[in-house]
């Protein structure tokens, strides 16, 4: 893809800053650059999201519905598949390269004055993932929009989209990721999360596979004086059948009951986030009193899109990628391909990043996956391919399932291969293991114009 001279300035000067993942706590710095800009991020309502898995597809689903309503949405989520410019959408649609760029330029002024203020007081610049925030901020302020569906970077109270006074806050299922920033246990890590549930602002809490979990979310709540819509309590995924291409629902949300809603997207985990932004769209829009307007939902959800989570990207052999990158992600994903398709074989595609639980991940995936072939994508963050074939011979107990080719173009054509092997037979590839890997398999299938 080819990039404007200011646009490859503008993001190698963000790529320059301290990555996303790693974050600098305390909110000071973002803060004082929205204080200075005139806090933007105050001109507009918005939801929030914060949950280890699903963040993504819940802010899309929510997004949908209220641009159906007739608001005009902007939308924050992260990582990116194929360019930064996705992290920054209004209406559903990725901003231009040119605004991306003049969102960078307003901000730069202001953030260039706190680095010099931090730096002074002994403190760091100011991240990439922070000047992102408030370029995000700035630029739905200028479109304008009536709305904001923000998804949280990284774990929830030292987040730094965690300046907005939000009307209503979500989260999603949460477990073990990123405990270097969150903490070693499910208790910390939900405790962090928690830390985006505001005094005033309605609660919807997805169900929790780990109790102690929704315990803290619970007790944050009512601590705050919070009302909670709870998954699997005030509101529930009543009914799914799963069907080409989707899924059938009937959802209870928190005002109303909603029958034969399709859902493009595949899995069960995928419908619990539909319901998490159904349920956010009423406290949005209705103050959780009113139900939505069944036709304007089925069309809003029906037109859902969530590129690179549980997606075919291609058929004959059947390709399905999807950004697993976390234990329960691999769960999810796994359930998903055994609902939803009957492969007689799976070949898996995986690479993973460095500072992941890749010998719990492959554990996950070995039931499933006859032969795996170990690649690893262009990130710097990436585990060696060799040496991720090491661990999958050691996870998969016999070298002969076991393939290595470093080289993503090779990884899919061997696959591919395989699959197509068995003649008759209906074999299937699942590339799973890193957000980045199914973005660059997306990319070299040519998919990735379809964000």
């Amino acid at each position: 893809m080819e990039h404007s001279e200011d646009f490859a300035r503008a993001y190698a000067a963000l790529v320059a800053r301290a990555p996303e993942n790693e974050i600098e706590p305390g909110l000071e710095r973002i803060r004082r650059v929205m204080e200075l800009m005139g806090d933007p991020q105050n001109s507009y309502r918005s939801i929030h999201i914060a949950g280890t898995n699903g963040k993504t597809t819940t802010a899309r689903v929510a997004e949908a519905i209220l641009m159906g309503a007739g608001l005009r949405v902007g939308r924050i989520t992260s990582p990116h598949l194929h360019s930064p410019t996705e992290r920054i959408a209004i209406d559903g649609d990725p901003i231009s390269e040119a605004d991306f760029v003049q969102a960078f330029e307003d901000v730069m002024p202001f953030v260039e004055r706190v680095d010099q203020e931090s730096l002074a007081a002994g403190g760091p610049r100011m991240t990439m993932f922070e000047v992102l925030t408030a370029m995000q901020f700035q630029a739905f302020a200028t479109a304008p929009v009536d709305a904001a569906v923000i998804e949280t970077g990284l774990g929830g109270t030292w987040d730094a989209t965690n300046i907005i006074d939000s009307d209503v806050t979500v989260i999603t299922s949460i477990s073990l990721d990123h405990q270097e920033y969150l903490g070693d246990t499910i208790e910390e890590i939900a405790g962090e999360k928690a830390g985006i549930l505001k005094p005033g602002a309605i609660a919807v809490l997805g169900a929790q596979k780990h109790p102690s979990a929704m315990d803290v979310l619970q007790e944050v709540a009512e601590e705050r004086g919070i009302t909670a819509a709870v998954e699997g309590e005030q509101i529930a995924v009543l009914d799914r059948v799963p069907g080409v291409g989707g899924q059938m629902l009937s959802v209870q949300g928190i005002a109303g009951r909603y029958d034969e809603v399709f859902l493009p997207l595949l899995g069960e985990h995928m419908a619990s986030n539909a319901l998490l932004a159904i349920a956010a769209a009423e406290a949005f829009l209705g103050g959780g009193d009113e139900p939505l307007n069944l036709e304007l939902l089925r069309e809003a959800a029906g037109s859902v899109t969530s590129p690179g989570r549980a997606e075919v990207v291609r058929q004959s052999p059947t390709i399905v990628v999807d950004a697993a990158h976390n234990p329960a992600g691999a769960e999810a994903l796994v359930e998903t391909v055994r609902e939803n398709f009957r492969f007689t074989s799976v070949t898996g595609i995986v690479a993973v990043l460095q500072e992941k639980d890749v010998h719990e991940i492959l554990s996950i995936f070995e039931p499933l996956m006859d032969t795996v072939v170990i690649t690893q994508t262009s990130s710097p963050r990436a585990i060696p391919a060799d040496r991720l074939s090491m661990i999958a011979e050691d996870v998969f107990g016999d070298e002969d399932r076991v393939i290595e080719a470093a080289h993503l173009p090779d990884a899919i054509q061997r696959a591919v291969d395989i699959a197509e092997a068995g003649g008759d037979s209906f074999g299937g590839i699942v590339a799973a293991g890193s957000v980045t890997l199914s973005a660059e398999v997306r990319q070299l299938l040519g998919r990735d114009g379809e964000v």
